[in-house]
């Protein structure tokens, strides 16, 4: 029981923060039909403007600072880089963006060097938060359970509720209709990608402290936001919610799981190779939510809640 507690609050909060990196993600392609490669790269951002600010000041300025100041990077890339590109065609704006990842890698590495740095949970946080059979659950993990659904709020009321969310969203499906209104379309796509990778950096800001932050961060966490992406449905927030608490339930509760394939065929009455029966269901963990995009694919293109096929 203990472990199904844990593994569920922790596959809940780690869902959440890939919705966090994927909902950006798909609010970009949604708008503009760009599969952004860089995206993992403004959550890396994100954790080391954090990390900054930290230091000179405190995690609640950086976490207040550190997304916006990702935000206006990313409306820099898309006015002077993304903008020009696009004339181009998708794949020269695929081939930038894998660009401007490698790019984005190379500066954090010369700037704060290639190995980790001592990005902290705060003091107020660094607390467990209450104790289930035996075991303390962190309260930093409470807060990113918080700010993870205040953005899901935010982002629902602002697309929902907001004249400048129905003009966002006209502009997803009919840009040159919003265009001949009177809108400025350019600046829309702009203030989305912007958006976008301000979402991408608080997920780098609230996950930074509590995982590794390294120049790999980007490489690690860019598959799995892209199998969130294409699980949940291209260019659906729904699909993408529903994905990233999938895949996040899925690792965690796999994680879990100690019992090897002998195990498990021997209860059923079953034989394996030895090499097949000393595969334990936690080593599978990091495979699961790729294992997942291939189902997916073959069955079920577009997605779990995708109006698209890939």
């Amino acid at each position: 029981m203990e472990t199904i507690v844990f593994a569920l609050l922790n596959g809940v909060i780690y869902g959440l923060l890939l919705f966090m990196l994927s909902s950006g993600l798909t609010l970009i392609f949604s708008m503009m039909g760009v599969l952004n490669f860089a995206h993992a790269s403004f959550y890396m951002l994100g954790a080391y403007f954090a990390f900054t600010i930290s230091g000179s000041s405190s995690f609640w300025i950086a976490l207040f600072i550190a997304p916006v100041l990702v935000g206006l990077v990313g409306a820099v890339v898309e006015r002077y880089g993304l903008r020009k590109v696009h004339a181009n065609g998708h794949v020269a704006e695929l081939l930038f963006t894998f660009g401007l990842a490698y790019l984005i890698e190379e500066v954090v590495k010369i700037v704060y060097g290639k190995t980790s740095v001592d990005y902290r949970i705060p003091d107020l946080l660094d607390f467990p938060a209450f104790t289930i059979y035996g075991a303390s659950f962190p309260a930093y993990r409470i807060f990113m359970l918080f700010v993870a659904i205040g953005m899901l709020v935010g982002l629902w009321v602002l697309l929902k509720k907001t004249r400048a969310g129905l003009i966002i969203q006209a502009a997803l499906t009919h840009p040159h209709m919003v265009g001949h209104l009177g809108h400025n379309v350019p600046l829309i796509f702009m203030t989305v990608f912007g958006i976008g990778c301000a979402l991408a950096g608080l997920a780098g800001v609230i996950g930074g402290n509590i995982f590794v932050t390294d120049p790999a961060m980007a490489v690690q966490m860019g598959p799995i936001v892209f199998v969130v992406v294409v699980v949940g449905g291209i260019g659906s927030l729904e699909g993408a919610f529903l994905a990233s608490l999938l895949i996040g339930l899925l690792q965690n509760f796999a994680v879990g799981i100690s019992a090897s394939f002998g195990e498990i065929f021997g209860f059923l009455g079953l034989s394996t190779t030895s090499e097949l029966g000393s595969i334990t269901i936690s080593s599978l963990a990091p495979m699961l939510p790729f294992l997942l995009l291939v189902l997916m694919l073959i069955f079920r293109p577009r997605g779990l809640m995708g109006e698209q096929e890939l």
